[in-house]
């Protein structure tokens, strides 16, 4: 499916609140009731703000760890959108953006950005998580696209991984910076949805360009870079595969797991050229 062709999302309120509700103190669940009550008669943008910060006063960043059937439920409702690796405290967060009653214009978007201009690291990451939950969700590519240049790791996953906002919003360039970075920084491209449906020659082309500079510096090359270029690099990613047995070879008698390395090298590589098959 192209970018921005997904599906009409259905409504993941009600999943978000039994989530939460199962999870929060009574204290937590009277401040939420009334955080949602106050925000139905329309607060102004510092306030909205203030709410998603003291958010933190009544929810814990503990893992919200939703059963394997609710997250199933939930990404059917979400179009993909995965919490197994939210916090509840990044729960209530998202909760708290999605009941805000001018989130499909361009006040409620002027509400958003002054958040994201305040907010810190763990308000940013439920911000970023919110986004393919909102209506028009294409209005937020470039701030989505800011997310995912960011130095701190947990706001780049939030935006990027188990999401399907990047591979349905993002144009031809910023998708291929977004892939490029969860490899610079080590991120799992695993969890980037959308990466075998996306890829192309020239992400093929800047991963082996990558993997050439890793070479040449002596470093290595990520194993989840195989699977960005999957069946799209042509000979030459051939050739840069047999690059990368060869090295390996070379130090398998003073390394006994180089063979085993060379080995799991390989079947990277069959496994993206078989996914980008599907």
């Amino acid at each position: 499916m192209a970018a921005g062709q997904g599906t009409a999302p259905l409504d993941p309120t009600p999943l978000i609140d039994s989530m939460v509700q199962a999870r929060l103190a009574p204290a937590g669940r009277d401040w939420l009731a009334r955080a949602l009550a106050e925000q139905a008669g329309d607060v102004d943008d510092a306030r909205f703000g203030q709410l998603l910060s003291a958010a933190s006063r009544i929810a814990r960043r503990q893992p919200l760890q939703p059963s394997p059937a609710l997250r199933m439920t939930f990404r059917a409702a979400a179009d993909g959108l995965d919490p197994e690796r939210w916090t509840l405290l990044e729960a209530v967060r998202v909760r708290l953006i999605l009941a805000h009653p001018q989130r499909a214009n361009d006040r409620g978007q002027a509400a958003l950005e002054s958040a994201f201009q305040y907010a810190d690291e763990g308000e940013l990451c439920a911000l970023y998580r919110s986004l393919a939950l909102l209506p028009e969700p294409k209005r937020f590519a470039w701030r989505a696209g800011e997310g995912c240049r960011s130095n701190m790791r947990s706001v780049f996953e939030a935006v990027a991984c188990d999401t399907p906002y990047p591979w349905r919003w993002f144009d031809p360039i910023a998708w291929r910076q977004c892939v490029m970075k969860a490899l610079f920084i080590g991120a799992p491209v695993a969890r980037i949805q959308g990466l075998a449906a996306r890829r192309d020659e020239e992400l093929a082309r800047m991963a082996l360009d990558l993997a050439d500079e890793r070479r040449s510096a002596g470093r290595p090359v990520p194993a989840d870079l195989w699977n960005v270029v999957g069946p799209c690099g042509g000979a030459r990613a051939d050739a840069s595969i047999a690059g990368e047995l060869d090295a390996a070879n070379a130090i398998a008698a003073a390394n006994p797991d180089g063979p085993r390395a060379a080995a799991a090298l390989q079947q990277e590589r069959r496994r993206a050229g078989a996914a980008g098959a599907r």
